[in-house]
C-alpha cells in the first residue's frame, strides 16, 4: 500500500470537488476549494477520524468496500477508481454488468433532483447510491450491512422491509420482484449473482420458492408506488426506471403536482432533511 500516493490522490480528487457536484449545500464561504474531509467521510459512510488519517499517510488500509465508497463519494470515473484500487495494492474491480461503481455522469443526474426521492439500483436490487429524499422515504440503506442492502433480499426475508407498505400491495410487488430477477438470471446465463440471489431466496422464503416455480418474467418498469410513511402518511408516487448500460438502474419517484401525495412529499423534505423522521422507520423500496 502506497499511503502517500493515496494520501495525494484522495486530497486533489477532494479539492476538484464543489459541494453541488455532490447534492450538498454550499454553506458558509471554504477557505480552501474543494469538500471538507468530513463531508467525504459523511458520503463515504465512514468516520472523520479514519479518513483524515488517509490523507495524511498514516491510516489503516482500507477494505476493498471502503475503496468502493470513497470512488463513488469522489465521483471517480472507471480508470481512476482502478487507481484508487491498485495505490491500497488491491486487484480493480472487473468492469462486468453487476460492477458497483456508478459513473460519475449517473451521481450528477442523482444529485441534481434535490426534492424528488431517487437512487441507483443495480438489476438484481443492490442499492448504489441515494439521494437525501429517498433515505428521508425509505431509510439509508448503505448504513445497513452489505448484505442486508439488496431490496429483493430484504422484502423477502426481513419483515421491517414491508413497513412502508400497504398491506394489499404487497402481493404485488413480491410477483413483481421474482419476476424481474427471473428477467435478470434468464438475461444473464453466465453472471453467477442472480442465479445465486434466486437459489438464496428459494430455499429461505416459502414465499419466494412459490412465485419462483410460476415462471412469471417481467423487467421492472415505470409505474406507480404506494408507501405508508410514518410522519407524513400516505404516498402514491409514480416510479420512474431508468437504465443504463452497467445494468444499473436510475429509480425516481415523484409525485403530481396538485395531489395530496405531493404536498406529503414536500413536507417530507422539510422533515426528512431535518432528521425528524426515524432514520430506520422508512422500510420498502
Amino acid at each position: 500500500m502506497n499511503r502517500a500516493e493515496l494520501a495525494d490522490f484522495l486530497r486533489r480528487c477532494r479539492a476538484r470537488l464543489e459541494p453541488s457536484d455532490v447534492g450538498l449545500a454550499p454553506g458558509a464561504r471554504r477557505r480552501t476549494p474543494g469538500l471538507r474531509r468530513e463531508e467525504v467521510a459523511s458520503l463515504s459512510g465512514m468516520s472523520v477520524d479514519y479518513y483524515t488519517r488517509l490523507e495524511q499517510s498514516r491510516g489503516p488500509r482500507p477494505s476493498r468496500q471502503m475503496l468502493t465508497a470513497l470512488a463513488r463519494a469522489l465521483r471517480l470515473a472507471d480508470d481512476e477508481r482502478d487507481h484508487l484500487f491498485h495505490l491500497v495494492g488491491e486487484e480493480a474491480p472487473r468492469r462486468t454488468a453487476g460492477s458497483a461503481h456508478v459513473r460519475p455522469g449517473l451521481l450528477l443526474v442523482l444529485d441534481r433532483l434535490h426534492d424528488t426521492p431517487a437512487q441507483v439500483v443495480t438489476d438484481c436490487g443492490e442499492v448504489l447510491a441515494q439521494n437525501a429524499m429517498s433515505r428521508a422515504l425509505s431509510g439509508d440503506a448503505l448504513a445497513r450491512p452489505p448484505r442486508e442492502r439488496n431490496l429483493v433480499r430484504r422484502f423477502f426475508l426481513d419483515p421491517a422491509a414491508r413497513e412502508l407498505l400497504p398491506p394489499e400491495d404487497v402481493p404485488a410487488l413480491a410477483r413483481e420482484h421474482a419476476a424481474n430477477l427471473r428477467a435478470v438470471a434468464a438475461a444473464r446465463p453466465d453472471d453467477p449473482e442472480p442465479a445465486a440471489l434466486a437459489a438464496e431466496l428459494r430455499a429461505a422464503s416459502e414465499e419466494f420458492a412459490a412465485l419462483w416455480e410460476e415462471h412469471e418474467v417481467a423487467v421492472r418498469r415505470s409505474g406507480t408506488k404506494r408507501f405508508l410513511h410514518p410522519v407524513v402518511g400516505l404516498l402514491e408516487l409514480d416510479c420512474e426506471v431508468l437504465l443504463s448500460p452497467a445494468h444499473h438502474q436510475l429509480v425516481v419517484h415523484s409525485a403530481r403536482p396538485g395531489t395530496a401525495s405531493y404536498e406529503r412529499l414536500r413536507l417530507l423534505r422539510v422533515v426528512g432533511l431535518q432528521d425528524m423522521a426515524p432514520a430506520d422507520a422508512a422500510r420498502g423500496s
